[in-house]
């Protein structure tokens, strides 16, 4: 295993060398030829010489996308940044500056660490440290949920005293801490590997005429969201997607549907793939009975004849395999938990994902959302945080629910076999 550790300027840098040590302790189940790579920015040699974190790694330290003092810049030096990204099972910046994170929120590469962060594909942990103003202002602030939408781990800094004599959030978090959430997400990062994820995202569209439709406000971004994270987390990803205007996610097989009926289909032509389904798609509930085959010209008022549209998360959920975990969305404005509540059991489903839409700033067309998952026998809220947040919170509940259910049938097998 290689763990990447980037180290930036500012006066918390000499905790890094700590950290690069905590990295190499060995833990309970995990190999003892741990290898950590430090990358150093040229402001954070300023604070700590490279040579203290090779004697801690036995490891060349990276200090420059050219190696200094060659005569000219060759192939190898050039592209060694290509070749550490596709090396490393995590990339860890601590201490991450401002300037480290504005980089990385907006594709910047000028320097090693943050090319290396926009090449690498293995999940990434920042520990911001710095000024309390700069933790504060807007520009920091916006850098940093553009990080946590893109599923980077976010390490919150600590308050207290700081080096530039000011007292409040900005120091950076405790070591312990820092490497602790490294292996959170190292564990988390393979913990789909193998398995297939058929997930729902974006609206349905139910023609009226050849020009209008039935629709709603669902912009795909949760169902998107799950995408993305399942496949960072090593799934096979099945993505049925309404028309949305997002890009589809790299490594994803991305099936497009206009109609309720056409997402059917393809969820029930791929359904005996799938160990896990998430049904986060809006759905339209109706469809007009007739659809007219000319443009309906403005003549006064319309009547429009509706008729229910197929209940795809209920049909799919009845034809499921018996291993697979099924999970729903709903999108409530009143009696939201009740209302869930009675969708998980006329469903038949394993869990189900609720959010009150009435609220404002969350859900439809938004990226943050709040949502609650209930399970038949349990309940787990989260509070508003970025989409990307809550679709890692919502597959790890689903792991957690197929695990159980595997747990189950192994101790009704064995009671079966006495």
């Amino acid at each position: 295993m290689k763990i990447c550790l980037g180290v930036s300027g500012g006066i918390a840098a000499y905790k890094a060398c700590e950290v690069a040590r905590l990295l190499q302790e060995t833990r309970p189940g995990q190999e003892s030829n741990l290898v950590v790579q430090v990358v150093m920015t040229r402001a954070a040699q300023q604070f700590v010489r490279p040579l203290t974190f090779a004697a801690l790694t036995n490891q060349k330290v990276i200090t420059d996308l050219f190696r200094e003092g060659a005569a000219e810049p060759n192939v190898e030096s050039a592209i060694e940044h290509i070749a550490v990204a596709q090396s490393i099972d995590a990339l860890v910046v601590a201490p991450a500056t401002a300037d480290v994170l504005a980089k990385f929120a907006n594709g910047l590469a000028d320097d090693f660490l943050s090319t290396l962060y926009l090449a690498t594909t293995a999940p990434s942990v920042v520990a911001p440290a710095m000024n309390v103003n700069m933790w504060q202002h807007e520009a920091t602030r916006r850098n940093i949920e553009t990080l946590r939408a893109r599923g980077v781990r976010i390490v919150e800094p600590g308050e207290g005293y700081l080096a530039c004599g000011m007292t409040g959030p900005g120091r950076l978090a405790e070591p312990e801490a820092i490497v602790a959430a490294v292996w959170q997400v190292v564990e988390r990062n393979r913990d789909l590997a193998g398995e297939t994820v058929l997930l729902t995202a974006g609206p349905t569209r139910e023609p009226i005429d050849p020009v209008r439709y039935l629709g709603n406000r669902s912009s795909g971004r949760m169902g998107y969201a799950l995408a993305e994270a399942a496949l960072h987390r090593g799934a096979r990803v099945i993505l049925v997607s309404g028309p949305v205007s997002l890009p589809a996610p790299a490594g994803a097989e991305l099936i497009k549907v206009e109609t309720a009926a056409q997402m059917r289909s393809a969820v029930l032509e791929r359904l005996p793939e799938a160990a896990i389904v998430i049904k986060a798609a809006a759905v339209a509930d109706f469809r007009p009975a007739t659809a007219a085959s000319q443009k309906i010209k403005r003549s006064g008022p319309v009547t429009l004849a509706l008729e229910p549209t197929a209940d795809i998360l209920a049909e799919a959920a009845a034809r499921k395999r018996a291993d697979c975990v099924m999970i729903g969305f709903a999108a409530e404005t009143e009696n939201t938990l009740e209302n869930a509540r009675k969708k998980l059991a006329a469903k038949q489903l394993d869990a189900i994902v609720v959010n009150d839409v009435s609220q404002p700033g969350i859900g439809f067309d938004s990226d943050r959302n709040a949502v609650t998952i209930i399970s038949h026998d349990s309940v787990e809220e989260i509070a508003e945080a970025s989409k990307r947040e809550v679709a890692e919170r919502v597959l790890s509940f689903a792991i957690n629910l197929r695990r159980r259910s595997h747990g189950r049938a192994a101790v009704s097998s064995a009671g079966e076999r006495r």
